[in-house]
This record gives C-alpha cells, sequence and structure tokens, in this order.
C-alpha cells in the first residue's frame, strides 16, 4: 500500500481505497484488541491516600476494620484513622506521548506497525498523542492519527536518517516533561554525527521526559538496527528495545499507572 500510494495516480488509487481501508480497520481493530487491556484504568478514578477526591467508603471500612468499638447502645462504630480516597478521573489528556518515527528507506514494515499502534494509543482518554516522522527532514503528521488509513497514506518512505532532527522537534513539543513519554522507532543507523543525536538524549533524559528507544522489525518481526549506536544511546539516557505493538503499550501503561500511584 505504500509504495502504491507513492506511485499511482490519485484516479487509480481512489479505486483502492475501499479495499485498503477495510484491511487497515481490521488491522486496527485487532491491533486495539490485544493493546486495550495494557492500557486499562488509566482514565478511571484510583484508590490514593492522599486527600484531595472522594472517599472510597468500600475501602476506607476495609482498611479500617481493626479500628472499631462498642457503644453503649450496642452499636459497632469503625474510626477511619486510615481513610482512603478516589483520585479526581480526568477527562482531558493529562499525558503526552510523541512518536518519533524513522520513514527512512529501510523503515516499511516497522513504519506500518507505528501508525497503527498510534492510532490506538491516540484514543486513549488520558494521552495526546503526536506523530512525528522522519527521514533527513520532519513531518508532524498528529492530525491525521485517529485515522490510520490517512496517516499511512501520508507517509513517504524513503531517504536518509536524521533521528537527532526528530528528536530535537520532540522537545519543542515537551510542556511538562514528567507528563511526557517519547518514543523513537527507528533502525537509529543515524546518518548525521553522533554527537547531536547522543546532546539531545542527554537533554531530554535530563529533563525528566520518560524515554524509549524500539528497534526497527522487518516483515517477520526480527529487529533490525545498529547495535554499537543504541549502546551508545542507552549510556546517554534512553533505553533501547525490540518492542511489539503490544509491548510497547504495555510500557505506556507501566509508566502512566507508576507515575499516577
Amino acid at each position: 500500500m505504500l509504495s502504491l500510494a507513492g506511485g499511482m495516480p490519485e484516479q487509480q488509487l481512489a479505486k483502492l481505497r475501499p479495499l485498503v481501508r477495510r484491511l487497515v480497520d481490521e488491522l486496527a481493530k485487532e491491533l486495539a484488541t490485544r493493546l486495550r487491556p495494557a492500557l486499562t484504568g488509566l482514565a478511571t478514578p484510583r484508590p490514593t491516600r492522599r486527600p484531595g477526591g472522594r472517599i472510597d467508603l468500600p475501602r476506607t471500612l476495609r482498611a479500617n476494620l481493626a479500628h472499631t468499638h462498642r457503644t453503649d447502645d450496642g452499636r459497632t462504630l469503625i474510626v477511619p484513622e486510615r481513610p482512603v480516597f478516589s483520585t479526581r478521573s480526568r477527562r482531558e489528556a493529562d499525558w503526552r506521548l510523541i512518536l518519533v518515527v524513522d520513514v527512512s528507506g529501510s523503515m516499511e514494515a516497522s513504519v506500518v506497525w507505528s501508525a497503527l499502534t498510534a492510532a490506538v494509543l491516540g484514543g486513549v482518554p488520558t494521552l495526546s498523542t503526536h506523530f512525528l516522522a522522519f527521514s533527513t527532514e520532519v513531518i508532524d503528521l498528529t492530525d491525521r492519527v485517529d485515522d490510520p488509513l490517512s496517516l499511512l497514506l501520508e507517509v513517504r518512505v524513503g531517504g536518509g536518517t536524521h533521528i537527532a532532527a526528530g528528536l530535537a522537534q520532540a522537545r519543542s513539543l515537551v510542556t511538562v516533561p514528567s507528563r511526557t513519554l517519547i518514543v523513537v522507532v527507528s533502525d537509529f543507523e543515524e546518518g548525521y554525527p553522533l554527537g547531536g543525536l547522543l546532546g539531545e538524549v542527554r537533554a531530554l533524559a535530563g529533563s525528566g521526559v520518560h524515554l524509549m528507544g524500539c528497534a526497527a522489525l522487518d516483515d517477520t518481526g526480527t529487529p533490525r538496527y545498529s547495535v554499537p549506536v543504541a549502546q551508545q544511546l542507552v549510556a546517554a539516557g534512553m533505553p533501547v528495545a525490540a518492542l511489539s505493538p503490544l509491548a510497547l503499550a504495555r510500557w505506556v501503561g507501566d509508566r502512566l499507572r507508576r507515575e499516577n500511584r
């Protein structure tokens, strides 16, 4: 589909759109059924000892069963020495996820799963999802995140690799570092001096942004990436791993739950 999008006249491509849309919708639906469980509960109230939300009466009663005494008239009173509250459920997105996706010539398979994953993550209420595609230039495709077909058709795979430029643009989107996750999907074959890339990673890690580098996957799911560059990125503050979309969703969910405790 990506090769057709780049080489066919729009009149011919239009005839394929219904078929392509059905296939993409089915893929996104299948992916969502696997990713959603890893992200459940992120927008719902959670129990906490911190005052501020509504008191969670059932949990408060269970937590204070040991603190009871009987009154003169025979009633049993529970003294809430350790009240449990519910965090306020936020409707607005209070976390920012920035996907920085390499669309250089060797990245076709990873671009497909990145676009579909972005579409699924874009539906999580507590996430504001951004999609930056880069080769030697950076294109912001965030306005297409909720439509996987449109997003895939906008992506043009090919060209060189400038990861530092993608991270620099991602850094410009950061407003609250501790509530920002930046995920880089790449083969890490940086085509520019590594000093710039490592400097961007150190600046982001030092600010408190949550970073993850996802190794490119080929059509069989086998990781394809530069191990030496990945090792330097890890030393600079960005973990690198070969993650399936499900594993990435679990990583995102774990980070949000950990910080929300």
